[in-house]
């Protein structure tokens, strides 16, 4: 559950379970029509919403099990990492708790051994075309709202030379796009090099054969290593996308979050992003009533919004996390009625942006990789390299003409962008 993040280490679980003898059932049967003997759920423990996804998954597993459809089972990941305790006396029919990143201790309770010679690989979730590369684990940021690094610990990244193992072993299996993640990949390498290695690692991507898109998510804008920007300009391999959590404009506001870097800061990275990439698509998160947030700076956030057409926009409102920086040293002074007011308002501000940019497209040609077919619509689903999966919109596409349309599943087809709305396009095959 919850992020990508969680999801590679899930892949990484799964690979040695299956090496061990296991048999994987797939996530989407049905308990009823497949039972199994153990159900591992990795959770998420971020935001409010999240822990309570989290927790009625667990109550939904619990029932299963006590109608015998589940014979084990374990909880996993942020949510127990930071309330297995609290979860364990709650929820005792859980057989075991588990931290984040624990794949070691849960196949010591099974009775097996890590294999270090799978530490490279996965037994993928998504589609065989596209993969997560995990880097780093864990954060050595401090930002005021953040419980993350007090989950997941300091960051770790992973060997340069393991990652490229990685990447080739998920390109022999069939992925062509790779999609960078971490906490923070920006960080990548400080700790193992002394430097920031993010656009070495992505050089270093580019070189491997049959892999066609390589895809930046969540880097952080303090100390961005621009040098990535010059592999963007100049590889085809690496999508002109870029996912850089700025979650505010307004010096006040930054401050308080502990961000490490000011309004011009930020300014200053989104037009050398602009000026570096041009055509590059932005994503990214604000935060709406964080301590520090008054009408003014709300207003001047809106402005920025407004000005610089950020392509992909996410926000939520600002909660007191216990265990954060913020919950210890800032009031909550924002109403919650407020806070949903202003996210409603600047959430509106964006869908029109989102539009405008999706109506420009209107009448182009796009390469997009096709993800799935849909029986019920008739519709290949797809993106191009605009568009992230799980969290960008995409592109829908007619195929009655089209003889074998399944076939087209995990290959690249070039298509004409016939119509629009706020998150999807639509579009026909060009032939």
């Amino acid at each position: 559950m919850g992020c990508s993040k969680n999801r590679v280490d899930s892949e990484h679980l799964l690979a040695q379970l299956e090496y061990a003898g296991y048999e994987i059932s797939p996530e989407e049967e049905s308990l009823e029509e497949n039972p199994v003997d153990l159900l591992v759920i990795n959770t998420c423990g971020f935001i409010l919403d999240a822990k309570e996804e989290s927790v009625n998954a667990i109550l939904e597993a619990v029932q299963a099990k006590e109608r015998g459809l589940v014979r084990v089972l374990y909880v996993m990941g942020c949510l127990s990492q930071r309330y297995g305790a609290d979860l364990k006396e709650e929820i005792p029919q859980v057989d075991r708790f588990f931290g984040a990143w624990s794949i070691d201790p849960i196949l010591e309770s099974l009775g097996l051994k890590r294999n270090p010679l799978l530490d490279c690989r996965r037994h993928l979730t998504t589609p065989r075309h596209y993969a997560y590369l995990k880097i780093s684990e864990g954060c050595d940021r401090k930002c005021s709202y953040c419980a993350i690094p007090g989950i997941r610990g300091a960051h770790t990244s992973v060997p340069l030379e393991a990652l490229v193992d990685e990447a080739q072993f998920l390109v022999d299996n069939g992925a062509k796009e790779l999609i960078v993640i971490a906490q923070d990949t920006t960080y990548y390498g400080l700790d193992l090099y002394g430097g920031r290695k993010l656009p070495d690692l992505v050089r270093r991507l580019t070189d491997i054969r049959d892999l066609e898109w390589i895809r930046v998510l969540y880097s952080y804008p303090a100390s961005f290593p621009e040098e990535l920007l010059d592999i963007m300009a100049s590889s085809d391999k690496v999508c002109s996308y870029i996912d850089i959590p700025l979650q505010h404009s307004e010096d006040a506001v930054l401050s308080a979050m502990r961000r490490s870097v000011d309004g011009a800061g930020t300014r200053a990275l989104v037009e050398k992003m602009r000026a570096k990439v041009p055509g590059i698509v932005i994503r990214t998160t604000m935060m709406v009533g964080h301590p520090g947030e008054g009408e003014k700076e709300f207003d001047a956030l809106l402005d920025f919004v407004n000005n610089y057409k950020i392509e992909r926009l996410g926000a939520f409102a600002y909660s007191e996390e216990e265990g954060t920086w913020g919950a210890s040293h800032l009031k909550d002074a924002v109403s919650p009625e407020v806070k949903q007011e202003r996210l409603d308002e600047l959430m509106e501000l964006q869908a029109d942006i989102s539009l405008a940019f999706n109506e420009s497209r209107i009448g182009t040609c796009e390469r997009v990789l096709v993800d799935s077919f849909s029986w019920q619509t008739g519709e290949l689903v797809a993106r191009s390299s605009k568009e992230a999966p799980d969290v960008d919109g995409e592109v829908f596409i007619g195929c009655s003409d089209v003889a074998n349309p399944e076939s087209l599943v995990g290959r690249f087809v070039n298509v004409e962008i016939t119509g629009a709305d706020e998150y999807d396009l639509y579009a026909k095959i060009i032939k």
